[in-house]
């Protein structure tokens, strides 16, 4: 499989800001910097590494280990001895002992006649609480970089320090040009694995659009196919990219990882996760919540109307790690054993419950992405409703902003079961839940994975429709 399908934006990003340092050669200040900054293996360093490679230029690729001070100079060291950088020996050679003597070293190694790429992988490593590292970053770029035609590449996967190195009232703030390297969409998942709009969403719910799993889709495969392959496979990419990430995030917060599986299990109010974490404290709790929230590792939502609610609900940001904690983690033992089949039979059991809430999010985006359209206004907000009792559920709530919203534009049911397409059944239910949510006859809108079978809906998608959001 192809490593860049649907990064061809990235690429051409990269390329923009690499041909501005070109064209500045000679100037006073041609010197550039891209913050690149997404999810654990989303393929961030891949696309960096091509995009480099690709240019023709010198580049030096350096991977911070965050070990110690010493051993990630020592590892700046040798990556300059494998870079093509003309001078790269100097920086081999001179062996510094400080950030601040390496960016002078590196400095004098980077070509002054013709532009050059410098790459610094996972930067979050070398921060710390003092912001020294970034003080040092920062004299290093305002006195010797930027004079330099360098297009400097700093990448992180810790989201919220990434956003902080650029924040307002950091050394580094406003020096550099901030990115986002999201997973592959559904529709480029689809397009990778020749899968048909339906198929392309349950691959998506599956890999998260991560770019090492979807590589082990087989072409056209569907999914047990792919399940039965991967879980007979205890080194696969979908078993081990989690525990990977979930190391790599949460070294030393055991109790955040526990409140993660609770959310990962299907629990999604404050009281229930705290039970199922095992009766966890409100206090620590919270904390765990914050500290998963400030990762992006869960999001908290509150339902969209007209009034206030405190019924907050959480849920696990990323589909992939959805699907493997409710699915995966707690099967890991009888999958190393070879009993893979267990677990593939519990998937089946639970897929079609599992899925049709897991793709709602996938709906609500989606929804967000295409609208406005014939049927439908734009909607600032596109969320979801619910009561404490969960006598009310709305899957769908458009409004001009949430969570309380001053006008609410139109309310929508995902049914995405195979076979049953949205009937006359869920009309009345959806009907009876926007008359408890409002009293305007807004529109009503209906996402069906097939089909609907009844009149007296405003609008209606399907899994085609959707993931037109992602093609345009």
């Amino acid at each position: 499989m192809g490593g860049f399908v649907g990064r061809t934006r990235e690429l051409e990003t990269l390329n923009r800001e690499f041909a501005k340092v070109s064209a500045g050669v000679g100037g006073e200040r041609p010197g550039r910097c891209l913050m690149l900054r997404g999810r654990r293996r989303v393929g961030k360093s891949r696309l960096v590494e091509r995009f480099a490679e690709r240019s023709g230029a010198p580049f030096l690729f350096y991977a911070a280990t965050g070990a110690s001070p010493r051993i990630d100079l020592q590892r700046l060291g040798r990556d300059a001895q494998a870079s093509n950088l003309p001078l790269a020996g100097l920086l081999a050679a001179a062996r510094p002992e400080s950030w601040d003597d390496a960016f002078d070293v590196l400095a004098a190694a980077l070509p002054t006649d013709r532009a050059s790429v410098l790459v610094m992988d996972e930067v979050p490593y070398l921060m710390d609480a003092e912001g020294a590292f970034e003080g040092t970053l920062q004299r290093a770029w305002d006195r010797v970089l930027e004079a330099r035609p360098v297009l400097l590449v700093l990448i992180g996967s810790d989201l919220s320090m990434m956003e902080a190195l650029n924040s307002y009232g950091r050394p580094f703030h406003q020096r550099g040009r901030e990115m986002v390297l999201g997973p592959l969409d559904p529709a480029e998942v689809g397009g990778m694995l020749g899968l048909a709009p339906a198929e392309a969403f349950d691959a998506a719910l599956i890999t998260g659009g991560l770019p090492l799993i979807c590589a082990e889709w087989p072409h056209g495969a569907g999914v047990w196919d792919f399940l039965s392959s991967a879980l007979a496979d205890p080194v696969s990419a979908l078993l081990v990219s989690a525990e990977r990430s979930l190391a790599a995030e949460f070294p030393q917060q055991a109790q955040a990882r526990t409140v993660l599986a609770a959310i990962g299990s299907g629990e999604r109010t404050f009281s229930n996760i705290a039970r199922a974490a095992g009766g966890i404290g409100s206090t620590p709790l919270q904390r765990s919540l914050a500290i998963l929230a400030d990762k992006r590792a869960i999001a908290a939502e509150l339902p969209v109307s007209t009034s206030p609610s405190k019924d907050r609900r959480y849920r696990v940001a990323d589909p992939y790690l959805r699907f493997w904690l409710r699915f995966l983690g707690p099967a890991m033992e009888e999958i190393e054993r070879g009993r893979g089949d267990l677990t593939l039979g519990r998937v089946r059991e639970n897929w079609t419950s599992w899925r049709g809430r897991a793709v709602e999010p996938l709906v609500r985006e989606a929804l967000a992405r295409l609208l406005p359209d014939a049927h439908l206004p734009a909607a600032s907000a596109i969320g979801a409703y619910w009561t404490r009792t969960n006598d009310v559920e709305i899957d769908i709530v458009g409004a001009d902003r949430a969570p309380i919203a001053k006008e609410l534009l139109f309310v929508g049911s995902v049914k995405w079961l195979e076979n049953a397409p949205f009937d006359r059944h869920d009309l009345a239910a959806l009907l009876r839940h926007r008359a408890l949510l409002t009293p305007d006859p807004i529109p009503l809108v209906a996402v069906s994975r097939s089909g609907t079978d009844c009149t007296g809906l405003d609008a209606e998608y399907g899994p085609a429709e959707l993931l037109e959001a992602w093609s345009a």
